[in-house]
């Protein structure tokens, strides 16, 4: 056999790999284990890790997009991409990010890390054509054997996705079923109709952010509203997504990402409005009741997607017949979507996008914790001490804790009072939750005497003069007898518009706090014999600002 006809097999390969990178380097050069992507100046770069990568104490921070600092070869066996005999891998160069979650997979395990400059993503050094279809084919075929119109609809898919959607800017989380009852085939189906729907939203810093998690036995976070947000990593992210199989506890997943998916800390954006799609096969195995109106309550736009819906010969197992009524965030119609199969799902991709980018029609953006102003009053007189003012401090930092304060959110302020009143902040003084908080923590203790009606009439004038559209609110602490009148200065705060709330300690008269508070008095008002009793009273507090609200609005 000749040189020739040995080498042209390799050439064949070689100008495969080259021609499905454009211009990207596709010679592999050889590296070591700890070799880091932060090392590498190119990108799509194709590199050679040596074997047994795995018996070195290589470093990996993230998971499916990795921090720069992390070895290349050891992402690489995490990723899957590579196994431990070594071999070719093709490096992508990513922007920094927050959040890189850590993982173990293949021999591997990967760190957390808050932030980072660079990142880079790995795929093996053959590309895998985008295919926005039902097509499941990942076949790659030299060039000359492409059909004619193949370059065509990639080229089109690829102009769609430039750029982010500015009309709709919203936070999508996008919940999927991963159950037993979907199957391992019509989960590759749902994959595809979920990369459909992101490259119609196309993603972008300007236009929509999307996560994802899946439902299972337990809820599993695959990535986050900020890993992925350009349409190329977010596409690759959604194709490697792997079946899980379990149950199809659909509560779980929908109260696991109404938690901890949209605070700042995980990518949330502040003033973004908050959407939820859940697409469930059948049934949920558990229940939604809670977890819907937990989304509900923290301002989350929940649609269900609901594909082949129970026969009415399967309607016997189904625990809650009314499930979808119960999930979405209004049972207007709006948020409940019906696709009879995973087969003829490409037909509701734009109806669908058109539905989660329709700012109006998002009834649930506003609610009791990203839309009220709380003023505190705080009792500063000599017979509370400064220890137990301390425990005020403490108490109302819980209830602020409680709300989604921001410069669009929700907003605190507090007065301190004896005979005198002080403003130690305005409502519009802060604009994060942490530095209202340390704000509030760090109010110095007056001492002195106790003249509680005319605390209440200067925070009426002072602290909500200019207060927007919000619900306005004032809780008022104090452990002691007025030498004034509370009435008339309460009457005239509620008849601003001001939800009072009364809290009083030890000496406290029940009719003054009565007196001060808004109707019904009963739920309005509280008390405790000691100061170490006032942490009970925050989930109350909370849940009576929140239907105050609900009722109100």
């Amino acid at each position: 056999m000749s040189q020739l006809s040995v080498l042209l097999p390799l050439t064949g390969l070689l100008f495969l790999i080259s021609s499905t990178s454009g211009s990207e380097s596709s010679v592999p050069y050889p590296v070591t284990c700890v070799t880091r992507g932060a090392d590498l100046t190119e990108d799509g770069v194709v590199v050679l890790c040596p074997p047994d990568c795995t018996q070195w104490r290589v470093s990996v921070f993230g998971t499916g997009v990795y921090a720069s600092v992390s070895s290349v070869c050891g992402a690489a066996v995490h990723r899957g991409v590579l196994g431990p005999s070594g071999g070719p891998v093709r490096v992508h160069k990513l922007q920094g990010r927050h959040n890189y979650m850590s993982s173990y997979a293949h021999g591997i395990q990967s760190q957390a890390l808050t932030h980072w400059t660079a990142s880079f993503s790995l795929t093996k050094p053959v590309n895998i054509p985008l295919e926005l279809t039902s097509d499941t084919s990942t076949t790659a075929l030299p060039a000359a054997a492409q059909p004619a119109k193949k370059p065509l609809k990639k080229s089109s898919v690829k102009k769609v996705l430039t750029g982010g959607n500015k009309d709709c800017q919203m936070d999508i989380a996008m919940v999927i079923d991963s159950s037993n009852n979907i199957g391992q085939r019509r989960f590759n189906l749902q994959k595809n109709f979920v990369a459909k729907l992101a490259a119609m939203l196309r993603v972008g810093q300007i236009g929509p952010h999307i996560g994802l998690v899946q439902a299972s036995d337990s809820p599993r976070t695959e990535f986050l509203l900020t890993n992925y947000t350009q349409p190329k990593e977010l596409l690759f992210a959604i194709k490697e997504l792997a079946y899980l199989g379990g149950d199809t506890n659909t509560g779980k997943a929908i109260m696991h990402t109404a938690e901890t998916f949209y605070t700042q800390e995980n990518g949330g954006r502040r003033g973004h409005p908050r959407v939820m799609m859940v697409l469930i096969d059948g049934w949920p195995s558990d229940d939604l009741d809670q977890a819907a109106m937990l989304a509900r309550e923290s301002g989350i736009n929940v649609f269900l997607v609901s594909v082949a819906k129970p026969a009415p010969e399967e309607l016997a197992m189904v625990r809650d017949k009314e499930f979808m009524k119960k999930a979405v965030c209004k049972d207007n119609g709006f948020f409940s979507y019906l696709i009879p199969s995973w087969f003829s799902t490409t037909k509701h991709v734009k109806p669908l996008t058109q539905r989660l980018c329709s700012l109006d029609g998002l009834l649930c953006s506003k609610t009791c914790y990203n839309s009220v102003n709380i003023g505190f009053l705080i009792d500063g007189s000599s017979s509370v001490g400064d220890g137990n003012f301390q425990l005020v401090l403490d108490f109302l930092a819980g209830i602020a804790r409680s709300f989604d304060i921001s410069d669009v959110g929700a907003r605190i302020g507090a007065v301190q009072f004896t005979y005198d009143q002080r403003l130690e902040f305005g409502l519009y003084d802060h604009s994060t939750k942490d530095d209202a908080i340390n704000a509030l923590r760090r109010i110095p203790y007056m001492s002195g005497g106790t003249a509680t009606g005319a605390a209440i009439s200067y925070t009426t004038q002072n602290l909500f003069r200019r207060t927007g559209p919000g619900r306005n609110f004032l809780i008022v602490v104090t452990d002691g007898q007025s030498y004034d009148d509370v009435i008339s200065p309460a009457v005239a705060a509620r008849k601003q518009g001001i939800t009072m709330y009364s809290v009083g300690v030890a000496w406290a008269p029940l009719e003054d706090l009565k007196a001060m508070a808004s109707e019904p008095k009963d739920s309005h008002t509280f008390f405790t014999r000691e100061f170490t009793g006032l942490a009970e009273f925050i989930p109350a507090l909370v849940r009576g600002i929140c239907r105050d609200f609900t009722e109100n609005n």
